[in-house]
């Protein structure tokens, strides 16, 4: 029996070598570029949704002093536990995009762009995770279909013609 295979089959798009697991830095190159990788993803999820309900809240109402005090507390807060839920370069990337207020009351505008970045930010985060998987899915998706045109068209070696003793 001959291995018969159409050009469509042989073209894979992602190899299941190159798409890393979330927390799982195997591979040379990925290691020497730094994965992204979040070791703790439920609290990122948590701190997400937090951080999007205080902007609505923000929006919603004005704030006085206390209210933008506690709200600057909150959000220095959110970026200390995000930071340790991170891997060492998203870290990094996050502490450069959320700057520290100054040591006066940040005003409701103030609060609110910090707020919506954080927020922008974060659905960029949760996106790339979403490709990620995507990728990770049809990666091993084109995997097991090779491996079932395999076992279905044995190629020309694994025929068992002959004589057996």
């Amino acid at each position: 029996m001959t291995n018969q295979t159409s050009p469509e089959s042989d073209n894979v798009a992602v190899d299941p070598d190159d798409v890393l697991a979330p927390g799982a830095p195997d591979s040379e190159s990925a290691e020497a570029e730094g994965a992204d990788f979040i070791s703790q993803p439920a609290k990122v999820m948590r701190i997400g949704s937090m951080v999007k309900t205080l902007l609505d809240e923000a929006r919603s109402a004005p704030l006085d002093e206390a209210g933008r005090k506690r709200l600057r507390e909150i959000y220095q807060t959110s970026i200390h536990e995000l930071s340790g839920a991170l891997s060492p370069d998203l870290s990094n990337e996050l502490a450069r995009m959320a700057l520290p207020f100054g040591d006066d009351v940040p005003s409701e505008s103030e609060l609110r762009i910090a707020q919506a970045q954080l927020v922008g930010w974060l659905e960029g985060l949760f996106h790339g995770i979403q490709a990620s998987l995507f990728a990770q899915q049809a990666a091993a998706a084109a995997q097991l279909e090779k491996m079932r045109e395999r076992s279905l068209n044995p190629g020309p070696g694994d025929g068992r013609a002959g004589t057996y003793l």
